[in-house]
């Protein structure tokens, strides 16, 4: 028997979407509505985030507000993220069902940990509208988790652990060393460390890579590995217990730590 009771994961780039590309255009796209230009680089910068806390941290962004300024005649506030935000979510609610498709690797740990009694508990910094249009899409693949906790379901969000605590109250599960945080940013493994849980960071499948499955298969395994071990040391430097590739690297890793 398993000493560990659950597994919680992220979503984009974690489960679903190879490179969490998803909600890169959305945001771009978003900004230019307001003619402010921003670029996926700046997009990607602090993903893992509540979706409204990401367009903040987009707007604290000593450029992006210089742009905002010009564009607007003020500088960026809280009304100012609202409008950004009520144009996003519905554009990321349209692009998102493009994005779904499960990473390579993701129904055979689900299996493996179905196998021993482990639950599966999910978290994102998507929306509960944007959800809505992601479930289905995983499910008819086959990856249904016993929990959601979306961004909007609770007054405090990641990094905070509170979403986390909603996991331990939905799945039955404790104490949190019982209990593995998987994520591929800053955020979701803060979070995790937050609600004092083992945390596993995914280096090469998400945001930070920030690459197709083509793409990285088209590296060769020095600059494979230089990716890796880049990403790794921000995802440790944030808290993460165990850095792994993607997804499919975790039944393997479980197997070590339960040895």
């Amino acid at each position: 028997m398993s000493k560990f009771k659950a597994v919680i994961f992220d979503w984009a780039g974690t489960m679903i979407d190879f490179g969490s590309f998803a909600p890169m255009g959305a945001f771009v796209e978003t900004f230019a509505k307001f003619g402010v230009e921003v670029t996926i680089a700046d997009a990607r910068k602090p993903m893992g985030l509540p979706k409204r806390a990401h367009i903040a941290a987009m707007l604290n962004e000593p450029h992006i507000a210089a742009r905002w300024q010009a564009a607007r005649g003020h500088a960026p506030d809280d009304a100012a993220i609202d409008e950004v935000y009520a144009l996003f979510v519905p554009l990321n609610e349209e692009v998102v069902v493009d994005y779904c498709e499960l990473i390579p690797g993701a129904l055979e740990a689900c299996s493996y940990l179905r196998a021993r009694g482990i639950k599966i508990g999910s978290t994102t910094g998507y929306t509960r509208s944007i959800m809505k249009r992601v479930l289905p899409i995983a499910a008819k693949q086959g990856y249904e988790p016993d929990n959601l906790i979306c961004a909007d379901d609770l007054p405090l969000g990641r990094p905070t652990p509170i979403g986390m605590y909603q996991c331990f109250v939905n799945l039955l599960v404790y104490p949190p060393q019982a209990v593995i945080k998987v994520d591929d940013t800053v955020p979701g493994i803060a979070e995790g460390v937050a609600a004092g849980c083992v945390t596993v960071g995914l280096t090469l499948s998400g945001n930070e890579a920030g690459l197709t499955p083509a793409d990285l298969a088209a590296l060769d395994p020095a600059e494979r590995q230089a990716l890796h071990e880049r990403i790794g040391t921000m995802l440790k430097e944030a808290g993460a217990d165990h850095v792994i590739e993607t997804v499919a690297d975790l039944p393997r890793l479980l197997d070590t730590l339960g040895a």
